[in-house]
């Protein structure tokens, strides 16, 4: 298996996982409030921790999709700032990583 290969398929599974994880958020808000008022305090304040992950699911989808895009034109690993190659090891630990660690 090339890097490539590598890369887009751990990035794959990551994207399936952050799908499964977006589906429970979305179930979860969409459940309907107790009828107790001090439940629904305690239930709004976990709805907007869940609204929170959600959105944080949402970003890391969009990074993981732009970086297949970046692998489908041939440009995975180039520092979008300067140019030069993004070290194995930052890729290794962040895979959508955008800039080299002296861009940052």
């Amino acid at each position: 298996m090339t890097v490539d290969a590598e890369v887009r398929s751990k990035l794959i599974a990551r994207l399936a996982e952050l799908e499964l994880r977006g589906g429970r958020i979305e179930a979860q808000l969409t459940e309907p409030m107790s009828a107790d008022s001090e439940e629904q305090a305690i239930e709004i304040e976990d709805d907007d921790m869940l609204a929170a992950q959600d959105a944080l699911v949402m970003q890391e989808m969009a990074a993981i999709r732009a970086a297949l895009g970046r692998l489908d034109q041939g440009q995975y690993g180039k520092c979008f700032s300067c140019g030069e190659p993004i070290s194995a090891a930052r890729l290794e630990s962040m895979p959508t990583a955008t800039l080299c660690a002296d861009c940052m």
